[in-house]
C-alpha cells in the first residue's frame, strides 16, 4: 500500500509562556492569525485551525503543511506567537493511504474580527 506524507503541526502552550494583557494576547492572535493566513495563501499551508475539547488544554492547534518538516519548523518559528514564546510547535510527518486526504483551497481567517464574523 502506498502512503502520502503529510507534515503535521501541533501548536503548544509551553508552561512558561508569557503572560498578556487581554490587549497585547488581542493584537498578538491577530499577529499570529495573519501570518497562517500569508502561509495558506503562499501555497505552505494546506489546512489548520485551533483545537478545542481537547484532554491537553497545552494543545492550541493544528496544521497540515505543504513542504517538509525541516522547511515547516523553520516557517512557524516566524510565527509572532511562537516568536513571543506564546507558542511552540511540535513538527511530524503524518502519514495516510495514498488519496485519503484531500484539501481544498479555501482562505483562512486574518484577525479575532473576520473570525468573529462567523
Amino acid at each position: 500500500m502506498r502512503f502520502d506524507r503529510h507534515t503535521l503541526v501541533l501548536l503548544v502552550r509551553p508552561p512558561d509562556a508569557p503572560e498578556l494583557s487581554p490587549a497585547e494576547a488581542d493584537a498578538l492572535q491577530d499577529a499570529h492569525l495573519a501570518f497562517r493566513a500569508d502561509l495558506r495563501d503562499r501555497g505552505y499551508l494546506l489546512a489548520g485551525g485551533p483545537l478545542a475539547d481537547q484532554d491537553d488544554e497545552r494543545l492550541r492547534g493544528i496544521s497540515v503543511m505543504s513542504v517538509d518538516p525541516a522547511t515547516a519548523r523553520e516557517l512557524c518559528a516566524a510565527d509572532p506567537a511562537v516568536r513571543a514564546g506564546r507558542l511552540e510547535v511540535r513538527v511530524m510527518t503524518w502519514m495516510v493511504p495514498a488519496g485519503n486526504i484531500h484539501f481544498a483551497d479555501v482562505p483562512a481567517p486574518r484577525s479575532l474580527r473576520e473570525v468573529a464574523e462567523d
